[in-house]
């Protein structure tokens, strides 16, 4: 049975941890999961996968070979996280409008904007010192139903 994930991250031990951590991990890990324990098929798995994990690093010579093997592997793809889009600032002289976010991860949003998008923010912003003076337009905002988001039109 051959399994993909990382030997660390099956015994749930930082890769540089000492050799008496990984084993200790192993060992409580091994007593959640044992099948005189629990004999459900997820436990056996999970058990025949920590034996596998502890079989490539119990010892420091198995170890190393597989850190090596481990430097080799390509990295995992990243997860890219995109901020909310924002949208233009107005150019009105009096910097902001009424009603719109000067500050924070919000900026340049009106609060409708941000009670269709994040109603929990505007949930927190009106108890923060810093929403005071948009207390009011909040409070009425969540007040009334929230508006269905507008679906993304695929161009």
């Amino acid at each position: 049975m051959a399994f993909d994930r990382d030997a660390y991250e099956v015994l749930q031990v930082h890769p540089k941890a000492h050799q008496l951590v990984i084993q200790a991990a192993y060992r409580v890990l091994a007593a959640l999961y044992h099948p005189d324990r629990d004999s459900s098929a997820a436990s056996t798995r999970k058990m025949a996968e920590l034996n596998d994990a502890y079989a490539k690093v119990r010892t420091v010579d198995r170890r190393e070979v597989y850190d090596k093997g481990r430097e080799r592997r390509p990295p995992e793809a990243a997860v890219v996280v995109t901020p909310y889009p924002r949208p233009q600032p107005s150019q009105s002289n009096s910097g902001t409008r009424s009603g719109q976010l000067d500050f924070g991860r919000y900026t340049g949003w009106t609060i409708s904007q941000i009670a269709i998008q994040d109603p929990d923010y505007l949930r927190w912003l009106a108890r923060h010192s810093s929403g005071i003076r948009f207390r009011a337009e909040i409070e009425r905002l969540l007040r009334e139903p929230p508006a269905p988001p507008t679906p993304h039109r695929r161009r």
